[in-house]
């Protein structure tokens, strides 16, 4: 496959030019200490520069990354081809992690990152079809393997499947009126281009969408969602995660919309030993674990709330602006 180039790539150090900077980085480093050395897994690797940053933060760590997107694949294996010995990307789905590694007789491991944004390769390319702001066929797929895009959904699914995706997904208030024009604007013709769904679900939400954002944003997040099945199984991804962490292990995860947020902020409560059941009978604590849910204290939370992009990051990347990083730390089981 022959290199992609966009007119705003930029170079850094005579390395492959990126078209990324990778979000919360200083964030990210801090909370995964890479100084202390071990393995560490970087779970959507995209264009490489989370992990980048931690083979270069110590010569005694060793990255293993994953990513679905081919593309993001090899372009990474570029950027990262000079910590070859120290590094090894894997072309899968980061919910077979566990798999993954025990094929290659990792048990534990002392970090894992998770950043669950879309790639700027992604948004950048038109044929992608994840922009609204460029023109290309309605896609979405970061995996190119699977046969599902985002025009099969708004050309086949009924109104109600519509609107409910739109509802759920995008937490758009205007879900019912744009699956409304969208099942009406297809009977004449089928909607095959970003810039025409964009256009269509403008004239649909009219003036009720907040003027900071652009009227189809909601629209096309919850197509996406959709199309990879991005929430299913982000629960079980956590527990594999806490699972996978040796006593001292630190995961971060970056999330950039509220439903994902939601579940990490919760699943990691969970294994901190909180939950909301109701309270707890005598003799039962955080360590113990709740007879309810199960929930026991197996890490320990650093993050208070969720850490947010700097006003300096923001002003460098705007893209940054709805991260929201979440961390943790595991602790010796009792």
């Amino acid at each position: 496959m022959m290199l992609l180039r966009l007119p705003d790539w930029e170079s850094s150090g005579g390395r492959s030019p990126m078209i990324h900077r990778p979000v919360l980085l200083r964030e990210t480093l801090a909370m995964l200490r890479p100084d202390r050395g071990g393995i560490f897994v970087d779970c959507t690797l995209g264009l490489g520069g989370h992990a980048e940053a931690l083979l270069e933060a110590s010569d005694r760590v060793r990255v293993i990354g994953f990513d679905r997107d081919a593309e993001a694949v090899e372009l990474a294996q570029q950027r990262l081809d000079r910590f070859s010995s120290r590094c090894e990307i894997v072309h899968a789905d980061f919910k077979e992690m566990t798999f993954v590694l025990s094929r290659r007789g990792i048990t534990q491991v002392d970090g894992i990152l998770a950043d669950l944004g879309v790639s700027s390769l992604q948004l950048e390319t038109a044929e992608r079809g994840f922009s609204f702001e460029r023109e290309g066929p309605l896609d979405m797929r970061m995996d190119r393997r699977q046969s599902l895009t985002a025009a099969d959904l708004v050309n086949r699914l009924s109104e109600d499947e519509l609107a409910d995706i739109i509802f759920r997904y995008g937490e758009e208030p205007a879900a019912r009126a744009i699956a409304r024009a969208i099942v009406q604007a297809r009977a004449r013709r089928p909607i095959v281009t970003t810039t025409d769904l964009a256009r269509l679900v403008a004239t649909a939400v009219g003036r009720r969408t907040p003027r900071r954002i652009h009227p189809a944003t909601r629209t096309f997040q919850a197509l996406r969602i959709a199309v990879n099945d991005e929430l299913s199984g982000l629960e079980e991804f956590l527990d594999q995660a806490v699972d996978l962490l040796a006593v001292g292990g630190r995961l971060v995860v970056i999330s950039f919309h509220s439903l994902e947020d939601r579940i990490v902020k919760r699943r990691l409560r969970f294994h901190a030993g909180r939950c909301d059941c109701p309270p707890l009978p005598p003799g039962f604590d955080e360590v113990s674990g709740c007879p309810l849910c199960g929930a026991r204290r197996r890490v320990e939370l650093l993050t208070r709330k969720a850490v947010r992009p700097s006003e300096t990051e923001l002003q460098e990347n705007p893209r940054a602006r709805s991260a929201r990083l979440r961390a943790c730390l595991r602790l010796e089981e009792r």
